[in-house]
């Protein structure tokens, strides 16, 4: 296996959820930017509510780390459902930066574990947020 990469689906919010992740976690965009769906060949005639939707973005946080995003097009039959399938977990190189980001990524979320000492060693806390995605962020002294 070359990389694991993370990617996300939103409805519409795609470019603000990512923009939000870039303010929290740093890194660059890669490569165009955004890639919005009336640049596609052959959606000329989408509706004009989802000419505006990302078809893709990258988000680059350094090390090999990138995480994806787009946004569905309920024309073309996709359809998003929101769940805790599937979380990120992060793992901050120190306390400090696990707090800055836990703080952070929760705001406006719904905190399901507060960032914490944990029985197994590790300084753990889990949410949701703003958007819907469930994070785990995880600081390990070992």
């Amino acid at each position: 296996m070359k990389a694991i990469y993370v990617y996300l689906n939103f409805d519409g919010q795609a470019e603000e959820a990512m923009n939000f992740y870039k303010g929290v976690l740093g890194g660059e965009f890669m490569g165009q930017g955004v890639m919005y769906m009336k640049d596609v060949p052959g959606f000329e005639n989408l509706p004009e509510a989802e000419k505006n939707r990302v078809m893709h973005i990258s988000l680059s946080l350094g090390n090999g780390l990138i995480l994806m995003a787009s946004d569905p097009l309920p024309s073309r039959g996709h359809k998003l459902v929101m769940g805790n399938n599937c979380y990120i977990m992060l793992s901050p190189s120190s306390r400090d930066e696990a707090d800055r980001i836990f703080h952070a990524l929760s705001k406006g979320g719904v905190v399901e574990m507060p960032i914490q000492d944990q029985f197994w060693g590790d300084y753990f806390g889990s949410f949701k947020d703003k958007f819907g995605v469930c994070w785990m962020i995880n600081y390990s002294k070992g």
